[in-house]
């Protein structure tokens, strides 16, 4: 059995992946990631209600959509499918992994129109099973970890093959790195595709804007048996242990603001992996709702936020706020990317220039 946490190249094989291996820890244009959401209808450009300034983008507005904030220093999305309907869902979520996932034709206009952009996949069951679970039930409605991880590594061999540089498996079953390992070996792709881990998910109540999204949220029950009770620090340590073992190249922790004890843990245990936070969906609006209502400053308060999460130990975070920071415009993505330009801009230049500890 291969031992891959010592098989380095697909940790670095793309400028993005290297920056992060440097262990840079600084706010630059290369720390951001851009969460985008793409439907299976190309025709999308969908307001997302619970998610202020975000949409549903198709494949023939999606260019159109991130070209401003690409050509202002965005250098890193990470896409998560959407199906427009119940009727394309099924038990093992078979779209995951074939024709009909929207994923793999956005790759491909974005690999095509934009070569040096960092393409990550977020990788997971539960926007194509028709339970909304991130895995398969056994006929007790319980997850069957091992059938879920097999499936898992489908869905990123799936994207890995369509052109992904990273794959980020968010399902959080026991097992689902080294099957995801050991299918990209099998098919010569394991040093030209990184496994993001989601090793620290929590069990999150920030995570509701993200799942009306996706419109991926559990038809019955909650995910608690598989995603991470939110006070168990010894868990996440486990869990990042769990993903180093099996080679995972990056680490992540699920949310951010409540877990940064968790930032730091995973941090000093583990120093030589790149770290990301995601900033989750529930954590951008609470933000946005809390500055539409004056109760602070909107740039401020995302500099103070996203400045502890540095602090804590984070190289690259991913949030739909990195794109949203500008000074009384809320929200600022707003049709396709009003001024996004502009506002990515005031931003990168903010953090890398104007920032202070």
């Amino acid at each position: 059995m291969s031992n891959f946490s010592h098989q380095l190249h697909s940790s670095y094989g793309h400028p993005v992946l290297r920056h992060w291996a440097a262990n840079i820890n600084a706010f630059s244009t290369y720390t951001f990631v851009y969460p985008v959401f793409i439907s299976d209808n190309p025709d999308a450009n969908e307001e997302i209600a619970s998610l202020p300034g975000q949409r549903r983008i198709g494949t023939q507005h999606l260019l159109e959509y991130l070209a401003p904030a690409i050509a202002a220093g965005l250098k890193s999305v990470l896409l998560f499918g959407v199906l427009s309907g119940s009727e394309k869902k099924d038990s093992i979520g078979s779209l995951a992994s074939q024709p009909g996932n929207p994923i793999p034709p956005a790759i491909e206009l974005l690999r095509q129109a934009h070569p040096n952009l960092l393409i990550a996949c977020d990788v997971c069951l539960c926007a194509y099973t028709s339970h909304g679970h991130c895995g398969v039930l056994d006929s007790d409605g319980r997850i069957d970890s091992a059938l879920s991880a097999r499936r898992i590594a489908d869905s990123a061999i799936y994207y890995a093959k369509a052109g992904a540089h990273v794959v980020a498996p968010s399902d959080m079953m026991d097992g689902r790195v080294r099957e995801i390992k050991e299918a990209l070996q099998d098919r010569s792709l394991l040093d030209k595709v990184a496994v993001l881990s989601y090793a620290c998910k929590f069990a999150s109540a920030f995570y509701g804007p993200f799942r009306d999204a996706a419109q991926s949220a559990p038809s019955f029950g909650d995910r608690s048996r598989y995603q991470l009770p939110p006070r168990s620090a010894a868990l996440a340590i486990r869990a990042a242990e769990r993903d180093v073992d099996e080679g995972a190249d990056m680490l992540m922790v699920k949310p951010g603001t409540a877990y940064l004890d968790i930032v730091s843990q995973v941090h000093q245990k583990f120093p030589n992996h790149p770290l990301a936070i995601y900033h989750v969906s529930g954590e951008f609006a609470m933000l946005w709702h809390g500055a539409k209502a004056g109760a602070f400053d909107f740039k401020r308060i995302s500099l103070e936020v996203f400045g502890s999460m540095l602090r804590a130990g984070e190289l690259s975070l991913a949030t739909n706020g990195c794109l949203s920071v500008d000074t009384g415009v809320y929200p600022c993505l707003t049709g396709v990317f009003i001024s996004a330009s502009v506002l990515i801009q005031k931003w990168f230049r903010m953090c890398v220039s104007d920032y202070r500890y």
